[in-house]
């Protein structure tokens, strides 16, 4: 389903969600009992707006709040508080702790997992090739029109695809269909729940929830703390952030817009971007074309190698292991400023746990998407529109910049191999969405993709897809490649390029 751009009530109540938290950030003094108000705050005492009640849309709300403040949902069995564990989040640090994605159940409509309905389109035609071609006997004509019993159905479709009326509807649940992983299961009342053996927090089930019954947690409180601490906070933002927050915001304006927050000083991510299309360029030349290694995937969307490593752990030593767009950015700018704490702003939801790994918890301090620093915004009354830049944003080359679309990793690096390497014969390939990522995988692990660099994005479309994006993907897609060739440079240089063949 894909909405983005499109302002819906669960946008609003997410963005309402994050402006508030942001505020308690910078004005509670008395942070518990701001807290226990806030449902009441933002769900007021009059008709409900989005749900059956008022007293559902609360518990909704509330649930909400604790996982913007960093907290997982409370269970249902037991009774825990509101600001139960609030004082380990009223700090100005704090690792996102799994699981990051959560279905909150009362806000879950508890949606048909895979069923076919017979719709008021039907004619009771004579022909009815829905009952002829169904191979156990599950369809029959009542009341003159066509009636499927659910206990006799295996749902294999035949009846949909021969009716001449398209009179019988397949439904799914949004989040289960848009799960590459199929880690939507359901509980005991037939509610959402995700496997967390199986997830590799993408997101696009929260994205595709047109209940808003799914949330990932935020850092947004905790970093706001750190940046009001005095600490010295430097942004950087992720390829996809061009266009996300409105038409005519551009990159300067956004980044003037981020030091008027607080934020000391802005990178693009695409710097690292550029240090990793140079590096995978370098390791396909030396491993792949020599035969050393059959495939390389790349190593930038964390939910794909995640999925590598869950699902077709024999390919592990395949994945690059140059660093992250995400992490060397963060180690590029710490060698600029040893004193400085990294926040990393993206599109992305599994980006979350990468920062919160071990190895990787020394470079990058927060992770925060485009859609929560919208919120933070909000509540310091920050209208981009009228911001006067006063700053530059032209870190990074094209190459680089294009790693926020899908092919663009691939791409980037191609353009470094044909360049740098132009005898060397390159085989490009990319998937994205994680049910075509398992199909490429599947490829690579039976031989089919030897020789190939091999791109995977989770997120249909790519990064610009991302779960934490503010805008519709068509319109993301053009603002990122015109900012792509406004770069003055095109792609990085291969700085090794002697060292290695020597």
């Amino acid at each position: 389903m894909q909405v983005r751009g499109i302002d819906t009530q669960v946008r609003q109540i997410r963005r309402r969600v994050f402006k508030e938290v942001a505020n308690l950030a910078y004005t509670s003094e008395n942070l518990k009992d701001d807290v226990e108000a806030l449902p009441y705050s933002i769900v007021g005492a009059d008709a409900p707006a989005y749900r059956d009640s008022i007293y559902r849309e609360r518990a909704v709300v509330t649930e909400r709040i604790r996982m913007a403040m960093g907290l997982s949902l409370r269970p249902e069995n037991v009774p825990v508080h509101l600001t139960q564990g609030l004082d380990e989040s009223n700090i100005d640090q704090k690792y996102y702790e799994p699981p990051l994605v959560q279905v909150i159940p009362s806000a879950c409509n508890a949606c048909p997992e895979n069923r076919y309905v017979v719709t008021d389109k039907c004619m009771g035609c004579m022909a009815h090739p829905c009952r002829e071609v169904c191979p156990k006997e599950a369809v029959s004509m009542v009341d003159g029109k066509s009636h499927i019993d659910p206990e006799k159905c295996i749902r294999c479709g035949k009846c949909k695809a021969i009716c001449p009326y398209d009179a019988i509807s397949h439904q799914v649940r949004p989040c289960a269909a848009a799960c590459g992983v199929n880690a939507i299961e359901s509980d005991s009342q037939k509610r959402a729940v995700i496997n967390e053996q199986k997830c590799v927090s993408c997101g696009q089930c929260m994205v595709n929830c047109p209940f808003g019954a799914i949330a990932d947690k935020s850092q947004i409180f905790q970093l706001i703390k750190a940046i009001r601490s005095g600490r010295k906070i430097i942004a950087q933002v992720a390829p996809a952030f061009v266009g996300q927050f409105g038409p005519g915001v551009t990159p300067d304006m956004i980044k003037t817009a981020l030091k008027q927050l607080g934020f000391a000083d802005v990178y693009e991510t695409a710097i690292g971007a550029d240090m990793g299309a140079a590096a995978e360029a370098e390791h396909y030349v030396h491993e792949v074309a020599t035969g050393e290694l059959p495939f390389l995937l790349t190593s930038c969307c964390p939910s794909w190698s995640v999925l590598a490593k869950k699902f077709f752990p024999e390919t592990i030593d395949n994945i690059s292991n140059a660093l992250t767009p995400m992490v060397a950015t963060a180690r590029k700018i710490k060698e600029d400023h040893p004193d400085a704490s990294v926040v990393f702003i993206g599109p992305c939801a599994s980006k979350k746990l990468e920062a919160s790994r071990k190895s990787v918890r020394s470079d990058v301090d927060f992770v925060i998407t485009f859609e929560e620093l919208a919120g933070m915004f909000d509540a310091k009354g920050i209208e981009l529109k009228g911001v006067e830049p006063e700053d530059t944003m032209a870190d990074a080359t094209g190459a680089g910049r294009g790693y926020g679309v899908a092919g663009g990793v691939a791409s980037a690096i191609e353009a470094c191999i044909r360049e740098y390497y132009p005898d060397v014969e390159v085989n490009i390939e990319h998937a994205e969405s994680l049910a075509e990522c398992r199909k490429m995988l599947m490829l690579a692990k039976a031989g089919k993709k030897n020789g190939c660099l091999i791109e995977g994005m989770a997120c249909p479309g790519g990064c610009i897809a991302g779960a934490g994006t503010n805008i519709a993907i068509p319109q993301a897609m053009k603002e990122v490649n015109a900012f792509k060739m406004a770069a003055e440079k095109k792609i990085p240089e291969v700085t090794n390029k002697k060292e290695s063949e020597g």
